[in-house]
């Protein structure tokens, strides 16, 4: 008796041609993304061979789409988003419209396509890999850097755009001229628009309200049973329900669904470790999304149509990044965060994807758009670590051979220089006090409290004009830079406060500090236990590591409680 196993036979092949291609794109220092489009490529019906069924395939994808977004909302950090909101906000938007219009103008004048493709074809140009920024970052140890925040702030923009945009396009598409969406109801547009957004306040509030109440109570009643696979199942059933039920009930889709589900459950206290134990079936279902795209690549389209193929690449690696260079410069930040962020932006991935299926499903985008799309991040990703590897001899040979990027480099930014106003005590004897999160609040808040004069010196842009409007003297800058040490004085400083925890620049800080005032006092931060045996066998200066000081605290707590009761017991005696 025959068995239908195409379900089986699919997942075999998906995951074993994934495997392998992504081992080899590893060990050829590319992303493994590109490995899993390959083997998406070789499993779909354009090459010969093994072909996976692809209405399978659709679904499996649709899976991945889920708890790719679920995975984005549950890492979406407001905090990190509003520290670089002046940057990221109009940069972002301002960068995705100057992209989807280069996109928009290929597509509908040169190759004549109607005006629904063009609009959708440039809006999936537009959104970079939030994977592969992440991956790139990392790897180059730049992720909480300035300039790393700045470009994760900038996609996480993206991000939110390209949802609002997953959201208005099933009931525009009548109206940008699809050939399988067409609206028969016979309602005004306005209805149509108004209807669709308020479904999604709707889905919004109810997430919002209830959704934030319930969930985080349910991940601790199943955390309590102490059972890990229950907990996993939580998570996972979380993440499909939701997205189902916001699909089925509300009109939304499923990858707006699912990232509501996973900010909502961020607001638990167990939202790390539900990202932890979700991450594997999040990683499986992911590589199973990029396979299914794969599968809808043409090959051929790199031989008969490769102008196309060279425009589309020309708008994502030169268009975005020089939008995103000129628009980072614009708003007053040094070349280097210029470069950066604009090598960041140079590819396009998972969104882009997730666009152009859309667009395919709701007969937009022609099946060639798609391959040119998946061409398009194919060869943008493959490139993108020569483009970060460009970064560094591009900035310095601008700066050896031009005058005017020397001076963009340096221009004075009025938040990295303390005011001419800045009265004396702050310029002599004060303590000059590096990062300004949760620590270093404390510890300067107690110094304003006893009259001590400081300085705070941060990376953060915005933070710095928050902590100048309380009338606190503050500069901006990476305290790992001699330059930044010295616009707060610190030749004259009695005391360096290192209160944030990356250990990875202390070192530098403390010799630009010591070279400029040899007798300064240094005091450090760190929660890394290596980090504290470098830090005192260097003679750094006075190193605190937080579960040092958490069990110090915790002791004195409990001896001095354990002496008060037997004092009382003996007194009672």
């Amino acid at each position: 008796m025959e068995h239908n196993i195409s379900l089986i036979t699919t997942l075999a092949g998906g995951f074993g041609l994934a495997l392998i291609f992504g081992f080899i794109a590893e060990k050829l220092k590319l992303p493994a993304l590109i490995g899993y489009l390959c083997a998406g490529i070789l499993a779909g019906p354009a090459t010969p061979g093994f072909v996976a069924d692809m209405h399978l395939a659709s679904q499996l994808s649709e899976i991945g789409v889920m708890l790719l977004m679920f995975g984005v909302g549950l890492h979406f950090s407001l905090d990190d988003l509003l520290s670089v909101k002046k940057i990221a906000l109009p940069g972002a938007v301002v960068q995705m419209g100057l992209a989807t219009a280069l996109g928009f103008g290929i597509a509908h004048y040169w190759w004549e396509w109607s005006v629904g493709a063009g609009i959708v074809f440039g809006l999936s140009l537009s959104c970079a890999s939030t994977v592969v920024l992440l991956k790139a970052l990392e790897s180059r140890g730049i992720l909480d850097s300035m300039n790393g925040r700045i470009a994760v702030g900038w996609l996480v923009v993206e991000d939110l755009v390209t949802v609002l945009v997953l959201v208005l396009l099933p009931p525009l598409a009548g109206v940008l001229g699809s050939t399988t969406a067409v609206d028969t109801s016979g309602d005004p547009l306005w209805y149509t628009l108004g209807k669709t957004l308020l479904l999604v306040a709707v889905f919004l509030a109810v997430m919002l309200v209830a959704g934030r109440r319930i969930l985080p109570w349910m991940l601790m009643h199943v955390a309590k049973t102490g059972s890990r696979e229950l907990f996993t199942l939580s998570v996972v059933a979380a993440a499909i329900g939701i997205a189902y039920g916001a699909a089925y009930l509300f009109h939304v889709s499923f990858a707006l669904g699912a990232f509501f589900a996973g900010m909502v459950m961020r607001e638990s206290d167990l939202s790390h470790r539900a990202a932890e134990e979700s991450l594997p079936l999040r990683d499986a279902f992911a590589v199973l999304f990029f396979v299914s795209v794969g599968m809808l690549f043409d090959p051929m389209v790199l031989i008969n149509e490769p102008l196309h193929v060279l425009s589309v690449v020309a708008v994502i690696v030169i268009g975005k990044t020089l939008a995103a260079a000129v628009l980072v410069l614009a708003f007053r930040y040094p070349l280097n965060t210029a470069l950066t962020v604009a090598a960041s932006l140079a590819q396009i991935g998972e969104f882009s994807f997730i666009l152009a299926g859309l667009g395919l499903t709701l007969g937009l985008l022609p099946q060639e758009g798609m391959s040119l799309v998946l061409a398009g991040a194919l060869i943008s990703i493959a490139l993108n670590p020569a483009v970060f590897a460009l970064v560094k001899p591009l900035k310095e040979l601008a700066l050896r051979r031009s005058a005017f990027a020397r001076k963009l480099e340096h221009r004075e930014d009025p938040l990295a220089v303390l005011p001419m106003t800045t009265e004396r005590k702050y310029l002599k004897g004060q303590v000059v006090v590096v990062g300004y999160g949760r620590v270093g609040r404390r510890i300067t808040r107690s110094l304003g409290e006893r009259n001590i004069p400081f300085v705070v010196v941060e990376q953060k842009r915005e933070r710095v004009e928050q902590i100048r409007n309380q009338g606190l003297v503050a500069v901006s800058g990476d305290s790992a830079e001699p330059g930044t040490l010295i616009q707060a004085h610190i030749a004259d400083a009695a005391m360096l406060v290192i209160a944030t925890p990356d250990p990875m620049n202390v070192q530098r800080m403390v010799e630009t500090a010591r070279m400029l005032n040899p007798k300064i006092e240094v005091v450090i931060r760190t929660h890394s236990p290596d980090a504290v045996e470098i830090f005192r066998k260097d003679g750094l200066g006075q190193v605190f590591f937080d579960e040092e000081e958490l069990a110090r605290g915790m002791k004195a707590h409990i001896l001095a409680t354990l002496l008060d009761k037997s004092a009382d017991g003996h007194k009672a005696h």
